[in-house]
């Protein structure tokens, strides 16, 4: 009887105390989704941008003008500041193997048809190692982290913008090595995302989250349902990126191809 009172009294205890990876102590956040869409958007507008300088409405080197770069950029930063406070949420409390494995084999898959896509179109600067290549290795790397306490993954993300800024070594621009991004050559390459520096917003961003879940702040971001109508819009498609991402410039190429057959240029 003492024995099963001290058992009894052992699970209240455990019940009564929630952890902070307890997986129900995370709410559905639609601000996450939201953002996502927002920078699919801002990657609208810049491919938009892109593509009038491809069909020759403007001049060439249009699209890397200052604000247009840095609207790239910011995009690039936070899809994989959110591919890292995704990962977080999804596996704080445990990996879960099989929808990570199912996740990782299509980014995979879709990066690959991206390389193999933009080698026929655009041969000269094809995209052999962009934002969904950078997204999968982001996804591998991350791993590591997942138990590691907040500030590590925020102190490795500093250690990699330092470690790209100073480090430019000739063998490393080898076409086999170029994607660590350590070279001192930049590749001549649509989208390049090259592991130095931009692991360092994926693990700014699974520090971030993991500093929000154990100071109960994430309660609060998931406040803003975001269920108006734009805010609906942009979640959904936020909610599938990968999607909008593979369609969203082959419709822009076929309508600027259309407009261009109708305007008879």
């Amino acid at each position: 009887m003492a024995k099963g009172r001290k058992r009894k009294r052992r699970a209240k205890r455990k019940g009564a105390v929630p952890t902070a990876s307890s997986s129900d102590t995370i709410p559905r956040i639609a601000l996450v989704d939201f953002l996502r869409g927002a920078a699919l958007l801002g990657m609208t507008v810049f491919h938009f941008v892109y593509d009038l300088e491809f069909f020759g409405l403007e001049e060439r080197g249009y699209s890397e003008q200052l604000h247009w770069w840095t609207l790239a950029t910011i995009v690039a930063g936070s899809f994989l500041f959110l591919t890292g406070v995704s990962l977080y949420l999804a596996h704080n409390d445990g990996i879960r193997w099989k929808p990570w494995r199912r996740r990782l084999a299509i980014i995979v898959l879709a990066a690959l048809a991206i390389t193999v896509a933009t080698r026929f179109v655009t041969p000269n600067d094809y995209i052999f190692f962009g934002i969904l290549h950078m997204i999968a290795v982001a996804s591998v790397a991350g791993l590591a982290f997942l138990r590691a306490p907040w500030w590590s993954a925020v102190a490795c993300a500093v250690a990699i913008f330092a470690v790209d800024g100073v480090i430019a070594t000739e063998w490393l621009n080898a076409s086999a090595l170029s994607w660590l991004g350590l070279g001192s050559i930049t590749p001549v390459a649509s989208d390049f995302r090259p592991v130095f520096p931009w692991l360092a917003p994926a693990l700014l961003g699974m520090g971030v989250a993991k500093l929000c879940h154990q100071a109960g702040w994430l309660r609060v971001l998931a406040t803003p349902e975001l269920k108006g109508r734009s805010g609906s819009a942009v979640r959904f498609i936020g909610r599938h990126s990968l999607v909008y991402y593979l369609l969203h410039q082959p419709v822009l190429f076929a309508l600027f191809w259309a407009w261009l057959q109708l305007a008879g240029r």
